[in-house]
């Protein structure tokens, strides 16, 4: 059976208060203002992630670190995972069953949402880890660091190839094989390899670490205290590791795929193809993915005056530039579809009957549309003034502006894509 979940509810560019191409040349004269005042006005590095934040009380901290906070809330989210299992095999197999909407929904966008507002919950909540605490086993192998962040990526990968470009992502029998893969291959690695191959190798605990980098909730090196950081000095902190450009390309190229695969052109050009669609749309999907890791790779080392082995440093030190585009245009083309479907399956999943979702953005088009807009140019804005304060303090002097050029019209470039694709397309 399918279920119809995979409706984002997005609107369409009829939706826009003001007429699309002006939306777009808003968005353009935005990035370009802000290139032209950081690199007039900013002559100097100003973020730092070892600069400490403003701590929070010291209660907040002993709270949230207790062991009974913690085993709490794991064990909740534990029983919450089973519940879900549950309810996907005795429920009713239909589109009543909430465990799409749970797996779609409440993981896949929620889970990275609350992310970025307290920080990296799936470290604490996932199920896996917490039976992995539980087991008193000494992993025999050491996790390879040169792996990196690969598992991950290839985690990821597998979870857009099954909503986007499956032949039914909808399908209860999928998303039951699927978590069962993920289940084997996530648990069998941390049995193997320790808590490390959760941190690099759990695509979704992947995903929460790199949203939970723009969170203003952060963690003094010193003394692990938890603090209020200012974002762009959290985003320095992201890991750079193998792979860490190949997640953020994922992310980014799915969520734009996601976006085109609903629009007209696609549907023409598919339909006009004596092809599986599950190929054609798997084609598309790793194109998209490519052309983001491509593009970005080429503009970050794009400059002069380096050698071979900085040259080859600089994507992975710029990638966390790409942090607020993703989580802007992810919130933007999810947003409805978090706040709307995520009710619809709470509702189903601990049957509140007489409990209504309420449609309060879809009863407001012109509000949604101007939310959508709004994230898209905020992410891309802190990205522009992510990506300079790191070029001046990566690039040489003499190469500090120049070396940026390409990587503001690849971040134009994917403003107006990004806005085309959630509204002209």
């Amino acid at each position: 059976m399918t279920v119809s979940v995979l409706a984002h509810g997005l609107g369409g560019s009829t939706d826009l208060p003001i007429p699309y191409a002006y939306a777009l040349i808003g968005a353009a004269w935005a990035l370009t203002l802000t290139f032209a005042i950081v690199v007039f006005a900013w002559r100097q590095p100003r973020f730092d992630p070892e600069r400490p934040g403003r701590p929070l009380p010291g209660w907040v901290t002993a709270v949230v670190d207790s062991a009974i906070t913690r085993w709490t809330v794991a064990g909740l989210g534990l029983l919450l995972a089973l519940w879900v299992l549950v309810v996907g095999v005795v429920g009713p197999q239909n589109s009543g069953n909430a465990l799409p909407g749970a797996f779609y929904v409440l993981l896949w966008v929620g889970v990275p949402a609350l992310s970025v507002l307290i920080g990296p919950v799936w470290r604490l909540i996932s199920p896996l880890r917490t039976i992995c605490r539980l087991l008193p086993t000494r992993a025999p192998l050491r996790y390879p660091a040169a792996l990196g962040y690969w598992p991950g990526a290839a985690g990821l990968l597998a979870f857009v190839w099954l909503e986007l470009a499956s032949p039914n992502p909808g399908s209860l029998t999928a998303i039951k094989i699927w978590l069962a893969c993920y289940t084997v291959i996530t648990l069998g690695g941390a049995l193997l390899c320790g808590q490390r191959w959760l941190s690099r190798a759990d695509p979704f605990e992947v995903y929460s670490v790199a949203a939970s980098r723009l969170s203003v909730f952060g963690r003094n090196r010193d003394s692990g205290a938890l603090t209020l950081i200012n974002p762009f000095n959290h985003l320095l902190t992201l890991p750079v590791r193998p792979g860490t450009v190949a997640v953020l390309a994922i992310l980014l190229g799915s969520t734009a795929f996601d976006s085109f695969s609903a629009s007209p052109d696609w549907r023409n050009f598919a339909d006009g193809l004596d092809i599986n669609p599950a190929v054609t749309r798997t084609v598309g999907l790793l194109a998209f993915v490519l052309v983001v890791a491509v593009s970005f790779w080429s503009a970050a080392q794009a400059v002069g005056g380096v050698d071979r082995e900085r040259r080859r440093e600089l994507p992975g030190l710029m990638a966390h530039s790409l942090i607020p585009i993703v989580v802007g245009y992810v919130f933007a083309h999810y947003l409805s579809y978090l706040l709307e479907k995520g009710q619809q399956t709470v509702i189903a999943l601990f049957g509140l009957h007489g409990v209504e979702a309420n449609y309060l953005l879809s009863a407001h088009p012109s509000v949604l549309a101007t939310l959508k807009v709004c994230f898209v140019v905020a992410g891309h804005i802190a990205g522009v003034i992510a990506a300079h304060d790191s070029a001046i303090r990566l690039l040489p002097k003499g190469h500090q502006i120049t070396g940026q050029l390409v990587m503001m019209l690849t971040m134009v470039a994917y403003t107006f894509t990004g806005l085309y694709l959630l509204f002209g397309g």
